[in-house]
Formats: C-alpha cells, structure tokens, sequence
C-alpha cells in the first residue's frame, strides 16, 4: 500500500492518469486546443474521459484518453505518449499505425449506421509526446492527406493527425504551448495557464476520492495482469495439445483472460481489503456482488 501511496505522490503531467484528471477540467482543456490551432472555441463538451472503442469482437479495442467536441461540432482526441514503443518482431515504431487505427475507430464511432458519410464531423487525433518521433526539430508535425500527384491538392476528409514534440526546438507555437512543453518535460510552471495545471495536479493529490480511485485502477490492473498472464498460459498449453500450439496459446489466452478477469476482481478484492476499503467501495471496484464481497470478508477474518 505504502508503495502506491508513493507513486500516486510522485505523479505528474506525463501519467496518463493525471492527463486525464487535468484535462477533464473544461478550462485548461479548451485553453490548450485553443492556443495550439489558434482558434477560438466558445465551449467544449466531454464525450467521454477514456473511452473504449470496441467495433467487433475480434477488432482490437483502444482506450482513448480524452475525446471532446467544440462548438463547431470538431472532435478532438487527446494523448500522452510518454514512451516510443516499438515492435521488435517486425523493427517498426507503432505509433503511425497507431494513429491511423484511432482515427479508424473514432471515425466508426461518430457515424451511425445508416448515416451519409458526409455527416462525419472534422476529427483532430492528437499525440502529445516527450520524445522527437521524426527527429526534425519540430515543435508540432500536422499531417493531411495530399496528392502526391500535385502537392497543392489536399483530400478535404477534415481528418487531421498532429504530433507535438515537447522536445522540440522551432517552430510557431503560442507561449502557453511552449510553457506547457516545459512543465510536461521539467515540470517548470513559467505562465499562469502552467500554474493553472500545477495548482489542479496539487488539488487532486489532496482528494482522497482521488487518490483511493488511483489504488483501486493500480491493484485490479495488477491483478488482471498476473491472473490473466498466468491462466492464458496454463490454458494455452492444454489447448495445445489438441488443436496445435500455434492455435491453442490463442485460444488460451483468450479463454484465460476471461477467467482471469474474474479471479482478478476476487484477488483485488482481497488485496482491498487489507487497504481497509469498505465492502462497498470494494462491491463497486471489482464489480462483484455484495453478497460475494461479504463472503471473502468473512472468510479473510
């Protein structure tokens, strides 16, 4: 528990945690979309905070940070990237297709079925990462479609795909957005909007709600990923011996992970306890019946 009193103590901007907290307060959001298209926006809503796109179940699902639209009907989808992940089995950096596969995802999302394609609102997929992706300088690198035909042609789809660099080093951005790449990188506050961002990471480390949501996200993520590693393996093997290796780890994994997110809420509800959660707080966590929580309280005495 100390330990994760620890690291919810020592988060900052770059936790996506924090991202999201920060960015749900209506102000700084707006604020930070205005000043880096330079636009004005007269009001935002939140569609909704880390949303999860799940066309089909054999598609992979994404988890987005933060998607709000403006006014003007624009959606904007907001990310931290904290790490330039790569794949080694193919030597490629994923975040292109990565970006390519939110922009799918959130485009299915906004049209309905049955709808003309024109309805499609403009979308701004935004990564906002502590490392230089091209290696240019750029503080911001915007991407549209163009015909490679004639350069000067631009596909009017109205998606458009931006990737700030906070360890740029030219280019045309506001003040605010320069003060923001030096408190994401330094954690340097130098304007008011970068104290605006400070002072609310300062409140929401003084909410306890706050702080007991961050250990209950740690403890089950924890927990999932031990039971759902553990079972997928155990059960990929058996399968193996039947239908294949290849074909059984797959269909193992899958298997596990579905009973792996069930014995994870029961060892996440276990670990809770220990917390000194109550047997609600812990019911509502884990998604257990209260009946079921009661039973391994009882029993953990």
């Amino acid at each position: 528990m100390q330990d994760l009193l620890t690291k919810f103590a020592n988060l900052t901007i770059q936790s996506d945690f924090i991202f999201k907290k920060v960015m749900s307060r209506k102000r700084i959001c707006k604020h930070l979309l205005e000043e880096l298209l330079q636009i004005e926006i007269a009001d935002i809503k939140y569609l909704e905070a880390e949303k999860t796109l799940e066309p089909e179940y054999t598609s992979r699902g994404i988890r987005l940070d933060i998607i709000v639209a403006d006014d003007k009907n624009t959606h904007y989808n907001l990310e931290m990237q904290v790490k330039n992940n790569k794949n080694h089995d193919t030597d490629t950096y994923v975040l292109p297709k990565r970006s390519r596969y939110y922009q799918a995802l959130l485009d299915i999302d906004l049209l309905q079925a049955g709808q003309p394609y024109d309805l499609l609102p403009p979308t701004f997929i935004i990564f906002i990462c502590v490392f230089d992706f091209f290696e240019h300088g750029n503080y911001v690198y915007t991407f549209k479609k163009c015909c490679l035909e004639n350069r000067e042609l631009e596909l009017p789809d109205e998606a458009t795909t931006m990737i700030l660099n906070t360890k740029g080093t030219h280019g045309d951005i506001s003040k605010d957005i320069k003060s923001f790449y030096d408190y994401v990188n330094n954690h340097i506050v130098t304007t008011d909007f970068t104290k605006q961002i400070d002072d609310e990471i300062s409140y929401l480390k003084l909410d306890t709600k706050v702080r007991r949501e961050f250990m209950l996200m740690e403890a089950r993520l924890l927990d999932e990923r031990r039971e759902g590693e553990a079972v997928g393996f155990v059960k990929g093997k058996d399968i193996g011996l039947v239908e294949g290796e290849a074909i059984g780890m797959a269909k193992g994994e899958a298997m596990g992970m579905a009973k792996g997110e069930n014995n994870a809420n029961l060892a996440t509800a276990k670990r809770l306890f220990s917390m000194g959660l109550s047997v609600q707080d812990i019911a509502k966590a884990t998604s257990l019946p209260i009946e079921q929580v009661e039973t391994l309280q009882a029993e953990q005495a």
